[in-house]
Order: C-alpha cells, then structure tokens, then sequence
C-alpha cells in the first residue's frame, strides 16, 4: 500500500472515485479495501451539494480529504471522501480484512459478505457517526492507503437515484465478494450486469435471481 497525500483525493470526484478502489481504508483499526464507490460532483442534480451549501451539508464544500457523513433516511450513517469543494466520493462497500471480531459484533452477524456490502452496513461495521463529520481521512484515526497496484476496475451508472441515473460514476471492483454489485439491471433474459470497462459498455449475463432490497442507499 502507498500513504495518500492529499493531491491524490484532489479534483474529479470520478476519477477520485476509481482511484480508490483497492484503497485500504480503516477507522481506529478496523475497516479493509474499498471495492465499490460512486462520485457526486457540484453540478450533478443527484448530488447534496446541488442546491449550494446549508448546514447539513457545509463540510461537503470543505477541503479535499474532508470526511462528510450523513444520514441517509434517519436510520443509516453514510461516509464520503469530499474531492474538491461541492464534491466528494460515497464509500459504498469494502472487503472486510481489518478488525473482523468487532465488525461482527456491531453488525450482529459473522458472515463476511454482510459486514461493508453497503454504505449502511460499512459505517455500522467501522463505527463511523455522524461524530466523525468534517474529520481528514488523513488523519488518525482514519487510514487510508493507496494499493501500490491498480486493481481492475469496472464503472457504471450509480444505483438507487431518479435524477441524473445515467450519468456516471460507480467503480467497482469486478472480483470482490463485498461489492453490492451496483450495475445490474433487468432485462428479458433475467439478471444482467452492465460493465463499462475502459469506456467500453457490455453486459453480461446472469442467472434469475430475486430482487434485494436496497433501503441504505441514499446518495450525497
């Protein structure tokens, strides 16, 4: 892993958003590697930072490495990495490898794949709150480390949004066993996942599969 400085979260929030995955990303120890992000800019309708700055969403117009947690329909913390005033990257999943006692423990389960597979879920298992609002990812306790090689990396179209849906800006890691899988969609001949790799859209087929229901996906 490569110690971040502070140019490398400086500037596109998409770009940000795909150079984070395979990031190590911990808070107090606990935590692991970001495999899924999605990136909210100053001119995107879906983004908090849309309508200007507010009380609520005044650190999202802080400085870049600025941690902007909210909550997302009163139940769930969410954390996001501002890149550039008025625009930040959600942590939308991680692959738990640091701190997997205490990640069980505050999710009250011990299977991997429900520990960070959602930005809900990833805020619970790290302790993340609303405490940690306008705090540096640069700074302990936050960690985070850049891999010293870039993973495969898969974007896309963001999830459970009306505005803007097809407006880009979702990475993801395609292998990860936490990833929540943000590109599928449902087409005649049952799940299919849209990837776009290196700019190039495909879509790959998929068994049937039930629905999941997402309710922990509110977007800054």
């Amino acid at each position: 892993m490569t110690v971040l400085a502070e140019g490398d979260l400086t500037g596109d929030a998409v770009a940000v958003a795909a150079r984070l995955i395979g990031a190590l990303f911990t808070l107090d120890g606990v935590g692991g590697i970001i495999v899924e992000t999605e990136a909210y800019c100053r001119d995107d309708p879906a983004s908090h930072s849309f309508r200007g700055p507010g009380r609520s969403n005044a650190t999202m117009f802080g400085p870049a490495g600025a941690v902007y947690v909210y909550r997302s329909y009163g139940l769930h913390w969410c954390a996001n990495i501002v890149t550039e005033p008025g625009a930040a990257v959600l942590i939308r999943a991680l692959e738990p490898t640091m701190g997997l006692s205490v990640m069980a423990d505050r999710r009250r389960t011990g299977a991997p794949r429900l520990l960070c597979s959602g930005p809900g879920r990833l805020t619970e298992a790290l302790g993340i709150t609303g405490a940690h609002d306008g705090a540096s990812i640069l700074a302990p306790p936050f960690r985070l480390d850049l891999p010293q090689l870039r993973p495969t990396i898969q974007t896309g179209p963001r999830i459970g949004i009306s505005r803007a849906v097809d407006r880009p800006g979702a990475s993801a890691s395609p292998e990860a066993a936490s990833s929540a899988a943000p590109f599928r969609v449902k087409g005649t001949e049952g799940w299919r996942r849209r990837l776009s790799v290196s700019g190039v859209v495909a879509a790959a087929a998929r068994p049937p599969r039930v629905a999941q229901k997402r309710s922990n996906q509110i977007k800054p």
